[in-house]
């Protein structure tokens, strides 16, 4: 019996270490019921209620669920929005590029101004920019891009039919002009002023100062008297044919978004110019030339007929006139016949504001034109006379203009205060 004894209690002894695993790791005992809400008592006296993960119903639950009740259920369910917020909901897609795909021929020519005129396209590189371009209202045709978090920067609902082409840098690097590409290029449809939609800020701020450009040749320039007639708050520029191009990637470059600030109207002949102004507005010349012309005019019976640095950018020699189209002997033959406009001289920061004003800036090299001299006549404006030290040749056109703009500016304020002020008192 001792024996039997012992070799019982020898045969019980494996049974212990099975205890104590399941007491260290009970968990795995209950793995399989762990789809099921049941409570899980541990050998420490320990008890668990194990509840069904997210997304799971108990078997029970589901069974009893007719399929009738369930499409029921479905029907009532408030559908998500429709208004897709990341990119993998909207469904957008992109091509990649590969070597020799004919896609990549429009870059070659889009910054051609015959071309861009002729398909109604402008090309625009840089987030800020395309963004700028895409809240205004711009139509986006075609975006190149080296990586796709550029585009995903972009408002998804103005992607949609847009094409999405994914090009390699080195490509983006041989189109563009800036020195650090952003990696990022668009093909827009010419943007309508009328139909553009400008910041709501800017529109507050619009003062009754209109802008002309006249024969402005250099991208710079005009990308510069851009910024400023945005930032006066002109309530729109003009650019006359002879003008460069407003769209011109240099223009676009130095304006910094300005042509989706203020209305930009493009290529206007001289005849339809006083169509885009305001009843009674008053034109102005910018002219450095005024005082010295005047005399110059009674005492001469010849102008010369070569175009020079003349306008308001000239020192002391008499005004030569240039015209874009026609020929200069033209000129020559108007004044010898004494009809060139007779226009009085003012200085810059003399009361110009009165009436809607605007304000013609004319080109460096070639100065203003005639029919800006009888536009200014006709509707009853002047020279505006910007006085330089003897002996300094000329004043740069953007700088210019912007002094003619702010100095508008700041007699327009003045006068709103003295009207504030007047109407305090009574």
């Amino acid at each position: 019996m001792a024996v039997l004894g012992e070799c019982a209690c020898w045969a019980t002894r494996p049974l212990l270490p099975v205890v104590r695993t399941w007491e260290l790791d009970a968990r795995r005992w209950v793995r399989a019921l762990r789809r099921s809400p049941v409570k899980v008592v541990f050998p420490s006296g320990q008890v668990v209620e194990r509840k069904p993960g997210p997304g799971k119903q108990p078997r029970k639950a589901a069974a009893e669920t007719s399929p009738r009740e369930q499409r029921l259920k479905q029907s009532r369910q408030v559908p998500p929005s429709q208004t897709p917020s990341t990119w993998e909901e909207s469904g957008l897609r992109y091509d990649k590029a590969f070597p020799g795909d004919k896609r990549l021929s429009v870059m070659t020519v889009v910054k051609s101004r015959p071309f861009r005129e002729k398909q109604g396209k402008i090309l625009l590189e840089g987030r800020r920019l395309i963004a700028d371009a895409l809240k205004a209202g711009a139509v986006p045709k075609v975006f190149f891009f080296s990586r796709l978090e550029y585009i995903k920067e972009l408002p998804i609902e103005k992607l949609k039919g847009v094409s999405l082409i994914k090009v390699k840098f080195e490509d983006i690097k041989d189109w563009s002009d800036l020195v650090t590409p952003q990696g990022i290029m668009g093909i827009f449809a010419k943007p309508d002023h009328v139909k553009m939609t400008y910041p709501e800020t800017q529109l507050r701020h619009t003062l009754p100062i209109l802008l002309i450009c006249d024969n402005l040749r250099d991208p710079g320039n005009l990308g510069t008297i851009l910024r400023s007639a945005a930032g006066v708050g002109c309530s729109k520029v003009i650019l006359t044919k002879g003008c460069v191009d407003a769209w011109e990637p240099k223009v676009l470059r130095a304006g910094m978004g300005a042509h989706f600030q203020v209305p930009i109207i493009n290529s206007v002949d001289w005849e339809a110019v006083p169509n885009y102004l305001p009843t009674d507005t008053r034109v102005y010349v910018a002219d450095n030339c005024g005082l010295y012309m005047q005399a110059q005019a009674q005492a001469q019976a010849q102008v010369s007929n070569k175009a020079s640095d003349c306008g308001w950018v000239c020192d002391q020699r008499p005004l030569k006139f240039h015209k874009y189209e026609e020929e200069e002997e033209n000129l020559e033959s108007a004044a010898n016949k004494g009809w060139l406009p007779e226009l009085e001289v003012q200085s810059y920061d003399s009361d110009w504001t009165e009436a809607p004003a605007a304000v013609v800036i004319g080109g460096e090299s070639s100065g203003v034109s005639l029919e800006s001299l009888q536009l200014a006549e006709s509707t009853g404006g002047g020279r505006l006379l910007i006085p330089i030290v003897p002996g300094v040749d000329s004043l740069n056109s953007a700088m210019a203009a912007s002094i003619l703009l702010f100095e508008g500016k700041r007699q327009l304020r003045v006068r709103a205060e003295h009207l504030s002020r007047d109407g305090s008192y009574h």
